[in-house]
């Protein structure tokens, strides 16, 4: 188990919350019908539906445990106490492309919360690694699979 934390909004952490209860109730029922199903059939030593559910449920449960992990090692981040002055978690970080002159802006949040096509990268990304600790009018060169890249901070907020 790592002990390391990770820090999530109050939002993030029932998100992580709603999907474990609804693994426990709705997914751990769905399977265990289908084990009752499947050995009412009869002889299970031969029973590939048996297999099958008996596999799925391995697999539920390794998914449960992981996200009770998880949600252990989760910080709730107090967004009042939050600072502007430089980039980091939660902050809304309006970038420039300097060799393309586009903008772009991302919140940054942990890696559970992270969906680019709401604007939200995972902390841990290159480029998120590359602006937390900057401030505004500081340039940052980012080594990204598509090759490097360049930025100027235009703008920090929540």
């Amino acid at each position: 188990m790592s002990e390391k934390p990770m820090y999530v909004t109050k939002e993030g952490l029932k998100k992580l919350q709603d999907e474990l209860d609804r693994l426990q109730t709705k997914e751990r029922s769905k399977i265990s019908k289908a084990i009752g199903e499947a050995i009412e059939k009869g002889d299970i030593s031969e029973n590939a539906e048996y297999d099958a559910a008996k596999d799925a449920q391995g697999m539920l449960e390794a998914k449960i445990s992981q996200l009770q992990e998880k949600i252990m090692q989760c910080r709730v981040i107090d967004e009042s106490m939050l600072d502007t002055s430089k980039v980091q978690i939660l902050n809304k970080v309006t970038i420039k492309n300097l060799k393309t002159g586009a903008t772009m802006t991302y919140t940054l949040v942990s890696e559970t919360e992270a969906d680019l096509k709401a604007g939200k990268i995972a902390i841990n990304t290159p480029i998120a690694q590359a602006l937390v600790g900057k401030k505004v009018g500081d340039k940052v060169t980012v080594t990204v699979p598509a090759g490097v890249m360049d930025f100027e901070i235009m703008n920090i907020g929540l």
